[in-house]
This record gives structure tokens, sequence and C-alpha cells, in this order.
């Protein structure tokens, strides 16, 4: 019962997003199934950080990465603060909990060259789908969009007078991004074909399926995978490859980290600061190759 009013908090509260919500969920149900197979604990109001920690170390054994762990112990951080506030449990057990240390890893990403290759040269096609793949693709790199963020898009989302588009971010807060006079013409040709079709006059959301429905992430990540492997060899493939291309082109081509920031909706600034690492690389490899005495 405490589980469903806390996913009612941070849902409507909160406002956490749905990816956010189901991985909440899916953390807390691991850990009471945890509690209940391994020390027949049902209630919450019995469990201490000695079983905490136990389930911590059954999570590094099955060698659960620690960036995955942490992420578990940021739920269940989350729920015991909750169960605090209420007055469920009078301590927090959490307090006695460390996280495990993560290596930093660095955003894979797709250089400027490969980008333009991709959306210069290869052909996407001139009927909706093509069109509409197409003009995902540029929105994606030319935004830094997130997925959730794209796929929620409606038509009157995009401002063609000033050539802006509104975004809903996490947590509902709402931000413009700016593009560029030649992305105007692939906005164009693809709300042409959208109003064109008869299939899709029913909705308000800018990106559709074949039968006129808002496009789901799956088909969004497809896609995203299918023409990034026609121009790279990274496993990963996905549209936060694109994000991170965008944040990376950007700093690399002189932009302000501040204005990265806002662009991509990132609440502080630490989170920006993982791709200035890229661009340091980046430098380090022109010091090495340019520098007489490196």
């Amino acid at each position: 019962m405490m589980r469903e009013s806390f996913f009612k908090y941070i849902q409507f509260e909160k406002r956490y997003s749905p990816h956010t919500l189901t991985a909440y969920q899916n953390d807390l149900d691991q850990f009471y199934i945890y509690l209940s197979e391994n020390f027949q604990i049902e209630e919450i109001v019995d469990v201490s950080h000695i079983f905490i920690r136990s389930w911590i170390v059954n999570l590094m054994e099955q060698k659960i990465t620690p960036r995955s762990i942490n992420r578990k112990i940021t739920t269940l951080k989350t729920y015991f603060k909750f169960l605090l506030r209420e007055g469920i449990i009078k301590t927090n057990p959490m307090l006695k909990i460390q996280s495990p240390k993560t290596s930093k890893r660095l955003p894979v990403f797709v250089d400027k060259d490969n980008m333009d290759k991709l959306l210069d040269t290869i052909k996407f096609g001139n009927d909706y789908i093509g069109l509409r793949d197409h003009f995902i693709i540029e929105l994606f790199y030319a935004t830094g969009m997130r997925l959730a963020e794209l796929v929620s898009l409606k038509v009157d989302s995009i401002d063609l007078y000033n050539n802006n588009i509104k975004v809903l971010g996490k947590r509902n807060k709402e931000r413009i991004i700016p593009f560029s006079v030649p992305m105007k013409d692939v906005i164009n040709k693809y709300l042409e074909a959208r109003k064109n079709d008869e299939n899709h006059q029913h909705t308000d959301y800018l990106f559709l399926s074949t039968k006129g429905k808002q496009i789901s992430r799956r088909v969004v990540q497809s896609l995203v995978k299918k023409y990034l492997a026609m121009i790279t060899t990274h496993d990963k493939k996905s549209p936060h490859v694109l994000r991170h291309s965008f944040a990376t082109n950007m700093l690399n081509n002189g932009a302000e980290i501040n204005s990265v920031k806002e662009l991509l909706g990132h609440s502080s600034l630490a989170a920006t600061q993982v791709y200035t690492h890229n661009t340091i690389e980046k430098l380090k490899n022109i010091h090495k190759q340019a520098h007489p005495r490196a």
C-alpha cells in the first residue's frame, strides 16, 4: 500500500518521467523480493541498514555494474525519505549506506564529419516515412533533445516564424530551442507530407506511426539505430548518442558551456561538464600531433 502511495508521490508531486517511474518500481520490486526470500521480511519497518547492505553485496556478486547499483540506491534513498516524511519509519536506514564508486565513462558520440555524411548523403526517401525519419535524426542532432521529449512533441510545438521549438522536459520544465534556416526546409517538407497523408490528420502529435498514432519510443530507437549503423561502428547507436553528439560538437566548436546546459535542459552544470572531457581529449590529441615536444 505504501509503495502505491510512493509511486503516486514521485509521479504527481516529484513529476518523475514514466521511464524513471518504471525503473523505481522495478528496483523496489527486486528489493522486496530479496527481503522476503532471504530474511522473511514483509514489513518495511523491520528493514535495517544491515539488510540493505546485504542486498547491495548480492547485486555486486551478480556482477551488476556500480552505476546500476547506485541507481537502485537512489531509489531506496528516495523511498525511505518518503517513509520518514509520512511517519511510517522513525529512522532512515539509508544514512548508513555508502554508494559504490563508479568510473567516469565518456559519452559516446558521433563526430561532425560522420554526422554530415549521414544527413547530407544518405537517402532517406521522399515519402512520409523517409521525410519523418530524416526530420527525427536532424532534430535530435540539431537540438540535443531527449527521446521522451521528441515523441511528446505536438505540431504546435514548432514556431516557424521565430525558428524555434518548444520542448517539455523533465518535471514539466519547458524550454525553447532555436533551429537553423536549413532545418526549416526539412520541417516544411515533413509537415507538407504529414498534412497530405489522410492517415496522419487525426492527432496533434508531431511524429506519427504508419497508422497515424503517436510514434512510440521503440520505433524511434529502431530507426536511429538503423541510420547510425550506416556511419559508425560504436556499440551504442541510440537517440542519446545523438544528444551526446550535439553537446560535444557544440562545445568543440566553441559554444559556451552554460548555453549548452540550457539547450540540453540540465538542472546543474555538473551534468553538462561531462561533455568537456571529450573536448579536452580532442585538444590533447591535437597537441600530441602538432607540438614538436609532445
